[in-house]
C-alpha cells in the first residue's frame, strides 16, 4: 500500500510496469437480453461477483494556477452506474481521462477518486498505473462491492488514435486489460462521439453494456431531438456561428422544431452576416472562420425559415466595465457586446412561455461577469418557471445553471458537448455503434 498523498483517503498505488499475467478466467458472463435501443444495458447482465471494467467521462474543469479541480459536478453525474454495480456486488475497475497531454489540465486522477469516494459514501482507491504490476495486483485483489480508479488513460499514446473498434482491440490497453474482466460497461456519453481505444476497443473482446447515464442520455435526447412535445424551442448562444450553423440548418428543416433562438456570440454573428453592424470588437470575434459560403448559407437559412428563427433586437455592451444597453442601430462602432438587452430578453421570454419543450446550449451572454449575467439569469428563470420539459447541455450552460442555482429545476441536464451536437445532427456515434455491434456478437 502507498501513502495517502493528498489526505483524500484515496491511496495511490505504485506504478511498477511488471505484468503478473491474467488471473484464472471466470465462466463467460451471459447476456439476459437486449434493450430496445439495440445495445445491452445493466439490466441484461448478472454482475454479482464479476469483474467489471467501467469507462466513465469525469473530465472536469481545472484551476490553471492550483491545478485542482474547480468542481465535481460532472463526477457526480457519473455516480449512478458505479453505485449500482457496487450495490450488486460487482468488482469494478474504472477507466477515465482528464485533459490532453501537453495541456495544463492534464493531471492525475487522485482528486477525481476523492470526489467519487465523497459522492458514493465509500472508498474508491486511486491506482497510479494502468497496465503494470500494480494495476494487475489491484484488479486481482478486488472484493465484491469494491472499486478502484486507474491512471489517466490518456497516459497511453495509443488511446486517442482514431481507429476502428477492431483496430483498437489490438492495442496494448485492450489486450492487457480485457483478460482480467467479465464485462465492459461504457457510461462515458460525453465522449461517445470519439473512437478511442478505451471507448470502443473492449466492445470487440468483451460482452458490453451501456451504463445508466449513457442509456438515459441516448433515450432522453433522442426523444427531445426527434419527437419533442410541441411547441418546441431550441436556444443557442455562446459559440462560433460557423459551429452552430450546421445544427441550425438541421433543426430548422425539422417539422417538430417550432422555434430557434440564436443569442450570444452566435446570434450577433448571424445579424452581422445579414448586414447589421455589431461593433468592431464583436465583429472581430464573429468573423472567425467565416467564408462567403457561410454567409450565403446564413442568408438562405433566414429566407427559408425566418419565421422559426428569433434573433436579438438589442444588446448590452461593455462601457468601461459597466453594462449599457442599446438598440442594434446604436451599438458603438468599437463596441463589445457582452449580453442581450431587455428587449431581446422580453422577446425570447414570450417564445419560451408558449413552449412545451425547451432546449438550451450555451448562455446568451458573458454570465461570468456580474454586469452581463442578466440575459442568462432571466432566460433560466423563464425556462424553469414555464410549463415545459427543459434540457440544457454543454459545459458553459451547466456552469451557468450551477452558478444561479437552477440545476435542480431543469428537467434534464446533459453531460454532452461534442457528443450532444453529433446526436442533434443525427450523425453516427462511434461508441453507440460499438455497443450495438457488441450486443449482436455477445
Amino acid at each position: 500500500m502507498g501513502e495517502d498523498p493528498d489526505g483524500s483517503g484515496c491511496v495511490r498505488e505504485g506504478s511498477s510496469q511488471e505484468n503478473e499475467g491474467p488471473a484464472e478466467p471466470s465462466p463467460r458472463i451471459e447476456a439476459l437480453g437486449t434493450s430496445g435501443l439495440g445495445f445491452h444495458t445493466l439490466d441484461d447482465f448478472d454482475v454479482m461477483g464479476r469483474r467489471v471494467l467501467l469507462r466513465i467521462d469525469i473530465n472536469s474543469p481545472v484551476d490553471e494556477k492550483t491545478l485542482r479541480l474547480v468542481d465535481g459536478s460532472k463526477i457526480r453525474q457519473s455516480i449512478g452506474t458505479l453505485r449500482e454495480l457496487l450495490d450488486r456486488a460487482a468488482k469494478v475497475a474504472v477507466l477515465a481521462h482528464q485533459g490532453r497531454p501537453g495541456d495544463y489540465d492534464y493531471i492525475p486522477l487522485n482528486e477525481h477518486a476523492a470526489f467519487l469516494s465523497q459522492y458514493l459514501g465509500r472508498r474508491v482507491r486511486y491506482v497510479d498505473d494502468i497496465l503494470g504490476g500494480s494495476a494487475m495486483k489491484a484488479i486481482d485483489s478486488l472484493n465484491d462491492g469494491e472499486a478502484i480508479l486507474l491512471k489517466n488513460v490518456r497516459f497511453l499514446p495509443e488511446e486517442q488514435a482514431k481507429k476502428s473498434p477492431e483496430e483498437h482491440a489490438e492495442s496494448l490497453l485492450v489486450r492487457g486489460l480485457a483478460p482480467k474482466f467479465d464485462l465492459f460497461v461504457n457510461d462515458a456519453f460525453a465522449s461517445s462521439h470519439r473512437s478511442h481505444a478505451s471507448l470502443v476497443g473492449f466492445t470487440v473482446i468483451l460482452p458490453s453494456a451501456a451504463g445508466r447515464l449513457m442509456e438515459r442520455e441516448i433515450t432522453t435526447l433522442t426523444t427531445v431531438f426527434q419527437s419533442p412535445k410541441r411547441p418546441s424551442t431550441f436556444i443557442f448562444g455562446g459559440t462560433k456561428f460557423v459551429d452552430a450553423l450546421p445544427i441550425l440548418e438541421k433543426l430548422a428543416d425539422r417539422e417538430t422544431v417550432d422555434n430557434i433562438i440564436v443569442a450570444g456570440l452566435a446570434g450577433y454573428a448571424f445579424l452581422w452576416l445579414l448586414g447589421t453592424p455589431i461593433g468592431s470588437r464583436t465583429e472581430k470575434l464573429a468573423s472567425r472562420d467565416v467564408t462567403e459560403e457561410v454567409r450565403d448559407r446564413a442568408r438562405k437559412l433566414i429566407e427559408r425559415h425566418g419565421g422559426k428563427i428569433h434573433l436579438p433586437v438589442d444588446a448590452a455592451v461593455d462601457d468601461d466595465g459597466k453594462r449599457r444597453e442599446c438598440a442594434l442601430d446604436q451599438i458603438p462602432p468599437d463596441g463589445a457586446i457582452m449580453d442581450i438587452g431587455q428587449g431581446s430578453i422580453d422577446k425570447f421570454r414570450r417564445v419560451i412561455q408558449e413552449s412545451k419543450t425547451v432546449f438550451l446550449s450555451g448562455p446568451p451572454g458573458v454570465f461570468e461577469k456580474d454586469p452581463f449575467c442578466k440575459g442568462t439569469l432571466e432566460l433560466f428563470r423563464e425556462i424553469t418557471s414555464c410549463d415545459a420539459f427543459s434540457v440544457i447541455g454543454g459545459g458553459h450552460s451547466c456552469a451557468a445553471a450551477n452558478k444561479f442555482g437552477f440545476t435542480d429545476k431543469i428537467s434534464y441536464v446533459s453531460t454532452g458537448g461534442g457528443a450532444l451536437e453529433r446526436l442533434m445532427l443525427g450523425k453516427e456515434m462511434p461508441v453507440v455503434e460499438a455497443l450495438r455491434a457488441s450486443a449482436k456478437k455477445f
